[in-house]
């Protein structure tokens, strides 16, 4: 009877055993269980909102369910990115597509409620791409050297999508390594900034490439520099910053990075999906070639290795913004 009852516990707990890895591999199968919300923490029109809703319209067909962007703008992303740090009830199926505008916005405001590496995962960086300084194409400045001399001594203006944008903080940098002489003009996004650079309001602007490509190309505007470590192959006569060797801006390199993370209680099941889905999604050719309008190189680093990239850029940041003397 012992060796009887022992067999059959054993059957019975292979049994129970079979049918809870089974209960978790659903589990895992299933998700998502509902719609998934993107987080754009910055108002419509700009390059995280593009970008967003273009890879939205992609996940939607890998995660068969419907993906649904929800701008949330204000205080240079920290709005939006500190009601996803607080989590809830619906964290498990919502991402935020973050960009510099979560380490800068650590680095300039220091009373933020969340920590903004701690308080989330990392899932995937999507695409990398420049700023570019341009001007109107009214503008006398022809070159960053006739700017740079102007500016030293009369004031200009210079236009941004948000305090704490990768915008602001190039402006911000470029003016303060120069000795340049520049109001910033703050705009609720860089949809509503474009119209005042187009009509000479402003005299500068730092902006993302995909926002003013079209209009370089046109030439209402006229690109001076870009702020990446090498030329872009879309604008490729166009000098890097750091090639100017001069006013120190040899050292000057910002780029805009864009990337899906979700809060740290974001389930395992979910992470995995998501890597999957996303897999898919920046191996398809229509992500590719919207890439490609846009200026911008795929994103290289995933989990970990995006973490890690975060944790650099806060620091890089919260060192501009010490030397630019940027605080809110």
């Amino acid at each position: 009877m012992k060796k009887f009852f022992s067999a059959t516990c054993i059957a019975a707990c292979s049994s129970a055993l079979l049918l809870a890895a089974s209960i978790s591999t659903a589990s895992a199968a299933e998700w998502p269980t509902g719609d998934v919300r993107l987080v754009v923490p910055y108002a419509p029109g700009g390059t995280t909102d593009v970008l967003s809703r273009r890879v939205a319209d992609l996940l939607k067909d890998a995660l068969d369910t419907n993906v649904i962007v929800e701008n949330r703008p204000g205080a240079g992303s920290t709005i939006g990115t500190g009601r996803l740090a607080r989590g809830g009830r619906d964290a498990d199926h919502t991402l935020l597509m973050a960009s510099p505008g979560h380490t800068i916005g650590a680095a300039i405001y220091p009373d933020l409620a969340y920590d903004p590496v701690e308080d989330f995962v990392f899932i995937q960086n999507m695409i990398d791409i420049p700023n570019v300084m341009v001007v109107p194409s009214s503008s006398p400045y022809q070159t960053v050297a006739e700017f740079i001399e102007a500016a030293q001594d009369q004031n200009m203006a210079f236009s941004h999508s948000g305090v704490g944008s990768s915008i602001h903080m190039s402006g911000e940098l470029f003016k303060t390594l120069t000795g340049s002489q520049m109001t910033a003009v703050p705009f609720a996004g860089s949809g509503a900034a474009l119209p005042a650079l187009l009509g000479g309001d402003v005299d500068v602007s730092f902006e993302n490439m995909p926002t003013v490509y079209s209009h370089i190309k046109s030439g209402d505007l006229r690109a001076l520099a870009v702020t990446s470590a090498e030329r872009s192959p879309y604008l490729p006569e166009v000098p890097t910053l750091s090639e100017i060797g001069e006013y120190n801006l040899d050292q000057f390199v910002t780029t805009a990075w864009f990337g899906l993370i979700a809060h740290k209680s974001f389930p395992e099941e979910g992470y995995e999906a998501m890597q999957t889905a996303l897999d898919e999604v920046m191996e398809r050719q229509e992500f590719l070639d919207f890439a490609e309008q846009l200026g911008a190189q795929p994103g290289q680093v995933e989990g970990e290795e995006f973490k890690q990239f975060v944790i650099d850029d806060l620091a890089r940041w919260e060192e501009v913004a010490q030397q630019a003397g940027i605080s809110q």
